[in-house]
């Protein structure tokens, strides 16, 4: 190998490297904010709907089977143009009520641009497959520019991600001996998936009544009140402030 030959190398390596860091950096920075939501709801509400995330960056290798499948151009500027699931994300909620808080509350975010979504919880896939699709793009500061990467961000119930879970080993053991999965399999995956949303809708019926149930148990004098936690410390509100709120109040 030629000293021409090594050099073109180590920019090919340089840049890559560059490329994938900026998908990378943008999962970073969208894991913090799902964070922050996750402690917001821990400490000021009595309910987290977010259960946990996964991310997953592609590896060069799939990125490029993908681009020679799609027939994109190969370069840089055209592998970003062409496939916008790079980088991923799944957050899991406990309801399906959840998913579309979670939802809104990234599209309101002011600094982050959503480039389209895909609801295939009000019209899931022939095969039963349910999940919220969202391109988002996510601004990256790097040490001499900015960029813009698109993530792709999932979201669903435990259900919907079991199911997807199954469906995924199912098809993924057939095509490793590539065979097509048997019809039978399929038709019993919709059935699941279907009844997959049954009990999504049913938890949520009793998350609802237990809820109501909590609100009307709950006392208005609970000592709960008058104490904060951040970060797991407890912190006893000032006495001094209570009774000048409390003033406030009978005035």
């Amino acid at each position: 190998m030629n000293q021409l030959s090594i050099n073109d190398l180590k920019t090919f390596k340089n840049d890559i490297t560059r490329f994938m860091m900026t998908y990378k950096f943008a999962l970073d920075a969208m894991e913090t904010r799902v964070e922050i939501l996750v402690q917001e709801f821990e400490m000021l509400h009595e309910y987290n709907p977010i259960e946990h995330t996964k991310s997953r960056l592609k590896s060069p290798e799939s990125i490029f089977h993908k681009l020679s499948r799609k027939g994109g151009d190969f370069s840089f500027s055209g592998i970003k143009d062409s496939i916008k699931d790079i980088a991923g994300m799944r957050i899991t909620c406990s309801f399906i009520s959840d998913i579309y808080v979670i939802s809104n509350m990234l599209k309101n975010q002011g600094d982050l641009k959503v480039l389209g979504e895909k609801d295939y919880i009000k019209h899931p896939k022939p095969n039963g497959y349910q999940s919220l699709h969202l391109l988002i793009e996510v601004p990256v500061h790097m040490s001499d520019r900015k960029e813009n990467v698109c993530i792709e961000v999932q979201i669903r119930t435990i259900a919907m991600d079991f199911w997807a879970s199954l469906e995924h080993k199912i098809y993924y053991k057939f095509n490793q001996g590539n065979q097509a999965v048997p019809g039978r399999l399929l038709d019993e995956l919709k059935q699941a998936a279907g009844a997959a949303y049954a009990l999504d809708l049913q938890m949520e019926r009793l998350h609802a009544e237990i809820e109501v149930i909590k609100e009307e148990m709950t006392s208005t004098a609970d000592e709960t009140l008058n104490r904060i936690v951040i970060n797991n410390q407890q912190f006893a509100l000032p006495q001094a402030l209570l009774e000048l709120l409390s003033d406030g109040d009978s005035q």
